[in-house]
């Protein structure tokens, strides 16, 4: 016979049960975390730097040489601006000498990051820049986030990564220095190289249509116009109005062809190359380098594969797919 009493008796401790399991497995996560970093060991006996995401550390590798030891915090594809940070990427910040970021109110998360990672020195590398504004939308009169798309505004980041590896390795000061100056010989190689490059585009076909507004200082730098669907990719909500205004400049101006970032999804990009007869002319990189075997793993094979997208797709010989 069904006997209730016993039967809520059971349902009552099996509960008990589950919950003080759920408890122990809980606290042991919480415990395995504070034993990892406090037991975190690296092999590599250089002083640690730690940087934002994947373009910030290849800068400063190149300025670092081997005397450093430079890791980002988020990994290549990562999407920047709202990162959830994780208990592995506090660990990573045992014996950090400095952490790097943009700044701008790029890293929403890089506050509350630094609140949890403790007291470590960091260096913003657009402090002292002068940036170019956000047009229209929500975010009208804001700082545009990507000074680094230019390889002339990147320059200042050089710089800053230099001055602040002086800082707390002064010993090194020579080589930083050294490092700094034939790396921004690079980039000013890079520039000329993509200001011809661009140039060859007739000026009536020199309007790039993004995802995300992250070619402001690129497009101002070289001789471009330029839309989007959202100023920033924290704001990636892709409205009708957004929509409709793209749409619409794409017609006005004859844009042959558009394109999206690979650490948002294309699929609304697609919609508007539907919408506006416009090709989809792949995917470039901003916010993340590729891994290894990809197009840009490097912040200079990251300009050039997207200068050559923007070449192939805008070029007046660009021939609709």
């Amino acid at each position: 016979m069904f006997n209730k009493k016993i039967f809520s008796e059971y349902i009552c401790n099996k509960n008990k049960i589950i919950s003080l399991s759920i408890f122990i497995a809980l606290n042991s996560l919480f415990l395995t975390a504070c034993v990892n970093k406090n037991t975190y060991r690296r092999n590599d006996e250089r002083p640690l730097v730690l940087t934002t995401f994947t373009i910030l550390a290849d800068l400063a590798r190149n300025v670092a040489g081997d005397r450093l030891q430079v890791e980002s915090i988020t990994k290549p594809g990562a999407e920047i601006h709202s990162y959830q940070f994780t208990p592995s990427d506090i660990v990573k910040t045992k014996g950090a000498k400095l952490i790097i970021e943009n700044g701008l109110g790029l890293e929403a998360w890089f506050s509350k990051f630094m609140i949890s990672s403790g007291d470590i020195p960091n260096v913003k590398l657009t402090e002292g820049i002068k940036p170019l504004l956000i047009d229209g939308d929500v975010y009208s009169g804001k700082p545009n986030l990507h000074a680094w798309m230019s390889p002339k505004r990147a320059m200042n980041y050089v710089d800053k990564i230099a001055d602040a590896f002086i800082k707390i390795d002064p010993d090194g000061a020579l080589e930083y220095s050294s490092n700094a100056s034939a790396y921004k010989a690079k980039l000013e190689s890079l520039d000329k190289e993509l200001r011809d490059s661009l140039s060859s585009i007739s000026k009536e076909r020199r309007f790039l249509v993004t995802c995300e507004g992250a070619f402001t200082y690129l497009a101002r730098d070289y001789g471009m116009k330029e839309a989007y669907l959202w100023p920033v990719n924290a704001e990636s909500q892709v409205t009708p109005r957004r929509m409709v205004n793209l749409i619409k400049k794409i017609k006005e101006n004859e844009v042959p062809t558009i394109f999206c970032e690979s650490t948002v999804s294309a699929e609304a990009q697609m919609e508007v190359a539907k919408s506006s007869g416009a090709v989809f002319g792949g995917t470039f990189y901003v916010d993340s380098l590729s891994d290894l075997n990809g197009p840009a793993p490097t912040y200079v094979d990251l300009l050039r594969h997207n200068v050559r997208l923007i070449i192939e797709g805008l070029s007046n010989a660009a021939v609709k797919k």
